[in-house]
């Protein structure tokens, strides 16, 4: 039996909630499968644990990510603590650019038996990929900004070719994957290269790398055009790739198209490091009342056994994460079922239930 280490980081608010029953859930899959084995440990990091230790993310914390197969975490920060600088706590930041987690990949595929936000009468298949570059752009600037005697305040865009170039082989790549399973096979840059000389670079480096993937299409876009898009015609959209701050906000609309933050998994993969996690934060209003959406949840641990599969060349791992994201699926086509935040009354615990009861008769 192979087993892996993985790193857990709940954090703060609905994180404890939601990592723990995913954990479980992710235990149920591997001792069905029997082939491997997650051997997770728990550890502090967050806006709780600065309050109390004065460190968002020990170097004890950190020593264990380094060495784990896989983080796993849940949501960090909390709105009335915060930095000096009056920024929130946000440890994931430092675990993306300590690892070198560049490529932040949100996958955009809404349930299709839930009531979305957008009209789309003709059923037609939303099921696209935004990918983020998560470890510069004006992100680069998190904690380095600067406030001048009160009057003006700076904070910068970096973008470097070494970046690009890693960025851009990962989404021609994650393109050439898709196209064999029946996707369009096109990556899109979004960038505004028509304004700022960083995304003209940005823009020019995607063009070079290109040249190095000729069976897959491509396409530029700018990144207000891509909002639009986003919203007027997503069916058309296959796998795109952006700067950091530009991805941040384009990934929750995507989350938007999905019905909401708690439908929305995410990674971020670097080349030997990889953090999975809910794209939602750490929702203090709700916090302990049993209405937290575990679903992004459940998707992200899936996506963690996918690339450990893929890694280790373990299908066992490839096949659960199928799975969970099969049962989730057909959880949401059950009547009734319909979380909160879509104007439901389904809780914590009626959708773990039914997603497990799922994988039951999946098994």
């Amino acid at each position: 039996m192979k087993k892996f280490k993985i790193a857990v980081l709940a954090g703060d608010g609905i994180g404890l909630e939601v990592t723990s029953i995913c954990c479980d859930l992710l235990k149920q899959v591997g001792a069905h499968h029997g082939s491997f084995a997650l051997d997770t440990e728990w550890l502090n990091a967050g806006a709780d644990c600065y309050q109390q230790t004065g460190e968002a993310l020990p170097g004890e914390t950190m020593q264990v990510c380094r060495e784990a197969d896989a983080i796993l975490l849940g949501a960090m920060g909390l709105p009335n603590i915060r930095y000096s600088d009056g920024t929130e706590i946000a440890p994931q930041l430092d675990l993306r650019f300590e690892l070198n987690l560049y490529a932040g990949v949100r996958p955009v595929k809404p349930m299709k038996s839930l009531p979305l936000p957008l009209r789309n009468p003709d059923r037609r298949n939303i099921d696209f990929i935004l990918i983020r570059e998560s470890t510069e752009g004006l992100f680069a600037s998190h904690g380095k900004g600067v406030v001048t005697n009160d009057q003006e305040a700076t904070d910068t865009m970096r973008i470097t070719r070494s970046a690009c170039e890693r960025l851009f082989r990962f989404g021609f790549e994650l393109s050439r994957k898709r196209k064999d399973q029946g996707y369009p096979g096109r990556l899109t840059c979004v960038d505004k290269a028509n304004v700022f000389a960083s995304m003209a670079f940005f823009r020019k480096i995607y063009e070079e790398v290109g040249e190095q993937f000729p069976d897959i299409g491509k396409e530029c876009m700018y990144v207000d055009a891509a909002a639009l898009n986003m919203v007027k015609q997503p069916w058309n959209m296959d796998v795109l790739v952006t700067e950091n701050m530009f991805g941040d906000i384009l990934s929750d609309l995507g989350a938007g198209l999905m019905g909401g933050m708690g439908m929305a998994p995410s990674a971020d993969i670097g080349d030997q490091h990889a953090v999975f996690q809910p794209c939602h934060g750490s929702a203090p209003d709700i916090a302990g009342q049993g209405k937290a959406n575990p679903t992004a949840m459940f998707l992200s641990g899936a996506m963690m056994l996918e690339w450990l599969g893929e890694q280790h060349r373990q299908p066992d791992l490839v096949r659960c994460a199928e799975l969970i994201n099969k049962a989730v699926e057909d959880a949401y086509a059950k009547p009734g079922l319909l979380p909160y935040e879509l104007g439901g009354q389904s809780g914590t615990n009626e959708i773990t239930r039914t997603v497990q009861i799922e994988i039951e008769r999946l098994l």
